[in-house]
């Protein structure tokens, strides 16, 4: 057994470097593309004649960001009954997902990561998993609505070739979020579509499909303790909703502090909010991590109108310095202590295949 969970704790690690590194890589060949044939003193000049103060309220802003994310996950603990849990410590599991999130294709690796360093600190795993379901069923919600509303009122924005990348991007989030609300609210329906998906794929001898069966049915009740939970606390549903809102909100206005900081006044805030989510939906469920390389081209696709020619690349690296660079650099940090805190408390090797072991006997 313990060589078993020393393995698996290997092959762990492994998959972490593995990702960082390509998500590094990902990032030097993406610059590299993107200002081989830039002038250098045009971009220094762009970067050097920013106002501060803007850059400085959207890095705060991208902080609420986190700190509504934050807040939302540790008032649906305490709905739950965890009222130990503090602002702090769910700020901590937030800057932990969002750092896993950006070196996983698709941000598929956040909330995993997430609730296991949620069990770690006592929380319970359903309550854990069942956090990170809610919030993640809110921010999808929040993101296509914003990105929907804002090309119907704004659709010059995703003009030309960038209409289909959007419509991928927005197709693929819809049936992520028909799923997640099929299995949350109509579950017996969810089963008979499964049932069915699998039975032909035992008949096309895919293998481990009974594996597979049982891992879908568990996860199915999962999203049934969700239901449950928004039948009973309709309210508070109501109110994880409104601050999903508030939070995407938080993030896609920081291009317009960049804007700002810049001199621009051309395009009013609505204008460069439906920019930036635009881009959002459109990058989101590309399988890459941190949507990086895709998120840089498409936002020299479609905010070159308001920056210029001149100004879009300082604005690219402006924007996505502050809300993305910056925080994937704070989170990276908090991982790292957060990291050899737990493994001072949990103590040598042995206490830890210990620790691994009970939590596989439960």
């Amino acid at each position: 057994m313990r060589k078993k969970i020393m393995n698996i704790r290997k092959s762990t690690n492994l998959k972490m470097v593995r990702n960082f590194t390509i998500f590094i890589l990902l990032i030097i060949v993406t610059f590299w593309w993107i200002f081989r044939k830039q002038n250098m003193n045009d971009l220094f000049n762009t970067i050097k004649s920013t106002n501060i103060i803007y850059l400085v309220l959207g890095a705060f802003l991208m902080l609420c960001y986190h700190l509504t994310e934050s807040y939302n996950l540790r008032s649906i603990l305490v709905t739950l009954g965890e009222r130990k849990i503090s602002i702090f410590k769910a700020l901590k599991f937030t800057f932990i997902g969002f750092f896993f999130s950006s070196i996983t294709p698709a941000a598929s690796g956040g909330q995993p990561i997430e609730i296991y360093y949620m069990t770690k600190e006592d929380i319970p795993g359903p309550k854990a998993t069942l956090t990170s379901l809610l919030i993640l069923f809110g921010f999808q919600m929040s993101t296509i609505t914003y990105g929907v509303v804002c090309a119907i009122i704004n659709p010059k924005v995703i003009s030309g070739g960038l209409f289909w990348l959007f419509l991928l991007g927005t197709t693929l989030n819809v049936l992520a979020l028909t799923l997640f609300f099929f299995c949350i609210f109509s579950p017996k329906t969810t089963r008979k579509i499964i049932k069915v998906f699998i039975k032909g794929l035992k008949k096309a001898r895919i293998k481990n499909m009974d594996k597979r069966e049982k891992q879908i049915t568990d996860s199915l009740n999962k999203y049934n303790e969700g239901a449950a939970f928004i039948k009973s606390n309709k309210s508070a549903f109501i109110k994880i909703i409104l601050r999903e809102f508030l939070q995407v909100a938080f993030y896609f206005s920081v291009p317009f502090c960049i804007y700002k900081s810049l001199g621009l006044n051309t395009y009013n805030y609505f204008e460069i909010f439906s920019m930036q989510a635009i881009l959002y939906i459109t990058v989101c469920a590309l399988p890459l991590p941190g949507a990086v390389g895709v998120s840089e081209t498409v936002f020299l696709k479609i905010f070159e109108a308001a920056f210029g020619t001149t100004l879009i690349a300082g604005s690219m690296i402006l924007s996505r310095g502050v809300t993305f660079y910056l925080y994937v650099l704070i989170s990276f940090f908090v991982v790292l202590i957060n990291a050899i805190r737990m493994r001072n408390v949990k103590g040598d090797i042995d206490n830890y295949v210990t620790e691994f072991e009970k939590d596989l006997e439960k």
